[in-house]
């Protein structure tokens, strides 16, 4: 059995948060502060106070004139740019990888400041094609004999949020950021078995990032990153599953599209040790996530494959759909299908449909 994730995280924080930080957080009344504010509404409200704008007479705020330009140069701080926006470059809006992970020198916010991650959401139906009652593996020992009494509907939730921990690693280079994400599916309606938790995955990671510049087939390169992952769902044998990764990240945007391709290498384990050997040709090696806004609707696609043909050729994609339902709630809908859904089916392949709210989208 492996290390309990708790015991995992907790000793990745402890080691990561010994390392020295070379940025000040802002003060929460620096307009630095606004930028990692998701809200539209109440990021100009933020700017508004900050720069005593709010105090203005109600006729001078209906103002309008032309707005103040941004030097050429990409590297500005936050508090140079005028109220209308912010860009590195003129008439060129905030990059979304930016808003996320600090890139430009503009966006900097110093460490230790909570931001969201991956997608936050609760999907009360989580309704499955083919569920896994009798989990398998290579791995004698992760093998089910008994079936499981489990319902085909379930609820699935998910958590996920990052910090800076260390800024400018490399002098002005280079990002150290830890995050985490959880995500369970709970069978909340199967009451003949008293409605357990059928499967939790925890996954901590440390990523070191840099802001890039370079353009490729029509899109602009913007981040790269090196990342230590550890997965696992912190279960007993035969449930056991859990792996470690070293994945590298390549961002890419254009206008109203993000795209992130993750290839990755598993850290090799003991024979022994290993309860799930096969997973790199089930999960995958490398997955990619296309991201694209339009209309206030956000939708993403992620396809992963192992990169390997024959009897070992196998993969997954998911389909996902956010849209506004009423101030920082929305609607959400994921499709999922193929190999690994989550780890405990990791070698199983399904069909899955989520219905729910999201309170945090990729971008």
């Amino acid at each position: 059995m492996k290390k309990q994730p708790t015991a995992v995280a907790a000793a990745l924080v402890a080691s990561l948060l010994s390392l020295p930080g070379h940025a000040q957080n802002p003060d929460p009344m620096d307009i630095r502060a606004c930028t990692a504010i998701e809200n539209d509404a109440q990021r100009l409200a933020c700017y508004d106070k900050a720069t005593g704008r709010d105090q203005l007479p109600a006729a001078r705020k209906r103002q309008s004139g032309p707005v103040p330009q941004l030097p050429p140069d990409d590297h500005v701080f936050v508090h140079d740019i005028p109220l209308a926006g912010r860009s590195g470059r003129p008439g060129k809006p905030m990059s979304l990888l930016d808003s996320r992970w600090e890139l430009s020198r503009g966006s900097k916010l110093g460490t230790f400041n909570i931001r969201g991650y991956r997608p936050v959401y609760v999907l009360p139906i989580f309704v499955t094609s083919n569920q896994n009652n009798r989990p398998t593996s290579p791995n004698p020992n992760n093998t089910v004999r008994t079936a499981q009494q489990l319902q085909n509907i379930e609820m699935k939730f998910q958590l996920s949020l990052k910090t800076k921990i260390w800024q400018g690693v490399f002098g002005d280079k280079g990002d150290l950021w830890v995050g985490y994400t959880q995500s369970s599916r709970w069978q909340a309606y199967n009451a003949r078995i008293s409605r357990p938790f059928r499967e939790t995955d925890y996954q901590p990671e440390a990523i070191l990032v840099f802001g890039t510049h370079y353009h490729l087939l029509g899109w602009e390169g913007r981040m790269f990153g090196i990342g230590l992952n550890h997965q696992s769902n912190g279960r007993a044998d035969p449930l056991s599953r859990s792996w470690n990764r070293v994945i590298a990240d390549f961002g890419f945007e254009r206008d109203g599209w993000t795209l992130m391709i993750r290839p990755w290498w598993r850290i090799p384990e003991a024979r022994k040790d290993d309860n799930n050997p096969d997973i790199s040709n089930y999960v995958g090696r490398a997955d990619m996530q296309l991201v694209h806004e339009w209309h206030g609707q956000e939708f993403g696609l992620m396809v992963r494959h192992s990169l390997r043909g024959g009897s070992r050729s196998h993969g997954a994609a998911r389909f996902t759909w956010s849209f506004p339902l009423a101030g920082n709630v929305r609607g959400y809908m994921q499709v999922f299908k193929g190999y690994g859904e989550s780890l405990i089916d990791y070698n199983h392949n399904a069909t899955y449909l989520g219905l729910g709210i999201s309170l945090l989208d990729w971008y």
